[in-house]
């Protein structure tokens, strides 16, 4: 009821208070999430009156009495009293009544609206995406690409004001993105337990940095399943002398899920990755913030694993060698979730609006992301041109399908809209 009221849905024939007065809302007045009546500063018209002030909603009228109402000086400024039933009138503390109204929604909104909200289906409005118009969901879509898109840049600027540096910042955004979701978590607080002020010491040793980077993952201990090769003893002997001189702490509860993950992406090869991008001095940090289109991007990720990475994808037996040590989806994958952050911020902080502009065309020119949340949707009817696109789709449903926050979502709305205005 409160979301009908706030949202304009009232069917015309609610429009007059119990008393057979005309009623006419001028301002349904601010949703209130706290103590005190449902709506702020509101205006209605009762008859010839305009009365200013607040609106509470209630099922019954008598849930005024329930609810203590009626000895509570603060719903003294209530001007009308919007209710399902009115089983009883409503009064001030003055003996003033409170004009009332009954508002009733098409007769199946309540079951519709819950079979939505509840349906295990993703998304739960399929049927209805036809429905509504393409211009409609452009906007919406171009809205949630770039709600994503914020989020990710804050992010990069929070690592830039709490590391010190946009070449640590970019060091943390890379390490996060090399987990590709399942282990971005674990990625970046070993990111932040192994600064890379620390690596950079090193950096000329290959062995330094990896020995490093997987002692702090907890990736060379006595389960380690290649403990006893040359290799992983020479890593173990460069992490303990490097834990001693730099103080380093392994983060704790380590925890590395390969569960449903190709072995490309299983976390051991991509710490190698990582390794690669810090041995010589990671570069690609400052060469971000140079970069002019896609092919630019995209050379920033031409890294090659030699020696025992060349072969292998985790600790243990030798599988074929792999040409690259990132495929093209995976590259694609890193320029959304590094490239394009990074210049974000970067644009934003520095005052820098060409490095903003190249940020989104670069997210418009890429290929949209092949996952099983972009193929749910198109499914159901709604395009997906570009990686801005698939952007868009990822957060509709992390942060609106997910969480059935149908009544925030402009599909759910749209639909929910009509239902409402249904006789």
């Amino acid at each position: 009821m409160q979301y009908v009221w706030e949202h304009r849905l009232i069917l015309p024939a609610d429009m007059r208070s119990v008393d057979g007065e005309r009623l006419e809302v001028i301002d349904t007045g601010l949703l209130n999430r706290d103590a005190g009546p449902d709506f702020f500063n509101a205006k209605v018209r009762v008859g010839d009156r305009t009365w200013a002030g607040n609106v509470e909603v209630h099922v019954r009228a008598s849930d005024w009495h329930r609810h203590g109402h009626d000895g509570d000086r603060a719903y003294d400024s209530v001007i009308l009293h919007v209710v399902r039933d009115s089983d009883c009138r409503i009064f001030r503390s003055n003996g003033e009544m409170i004009p009332q109204m009954v508002m009733t929604c098409a007769s199946d909104f309540n079951s519709r609206y819950s079979a939505l909200v509840d349906s295990a289906s993703i998304p739960a409005c399929a049927s209805g995406i036809a429905s509504v118009p393409g211009l409609y969901l452009t906007d919406w879509l171009a809205s949630l690409a770039f709600e994503r898109l914020y989020a990710k840049a804050d992010r990069v600027e929070e690592y830039y004001r709490t590391l010190g540096s946009w070449n640590a910042a970019v060091y943390a955004t890379l390490a996060r993105a090399l987990g590709f979701g399942l282990n971005g978590d674990a990625f970046e607080r070993v990111a932040r337990a192994t600064p890379l002020s620390v690596l950079l010491k090193h950096a000329d040793s290959p062995a330094a940095v990896e020995g490093m980077l997987f002692g702090q993952a907890g990736m060379l201990g006595d389960d380690n399943p290649d403990r006893d090769s040359v290799y992983v003893q020479a890593l173990r002997r460069e992490y303990e002398f490097m834990r001693h001189k730099f103080g380093l702490r392994q983060p704790e509860g380590m925890i590395w899920k390969m569960a449903r993950t190709r072995p490309q992406n299983f976390p051991h090869r991509r710490l190698a990755v990582l390794a690669a991008f810090v041995a010589g001095g990671f570069r690609i940090g400052a060469e971000i913030m140079r970069i002019g289109n896609e092919n630019d991007a995209r050379a920033l990720f031409d890294v090659d694993l030699n020696g025992y990475w060349a072969r292998r994808h985790t600790f243990g037996s030798e599988s074929a060698r792999s040409a690259r040590a990132l495929s093209d989806a995976s590259v694609n994958t890193l320029i959304i979730n590094v490239v394009v952050p990074v210049l974000y911020a970067y644009g934003t902080v520095c005052g820098y609006t060409d490095r903003i502009d190249l940020a989104v065309d670069l997210l418009q020119s890429l290929k949209p992301e092949n996952n099983s949340v972009v193929a749910a949707f198109t499914a159901a009817g709604i395009s997906c041109r570009d990686a801005f696109s698939s952007q868009a789709l990822v957060e509709l449903r992390r942060n609106y399908c997910d969480t059935r926050k149908c009544l925030y979502c402009r599909i759910g709305h749209r639909l929910l809209s009509q239902l409402a205005r249904q006789e």
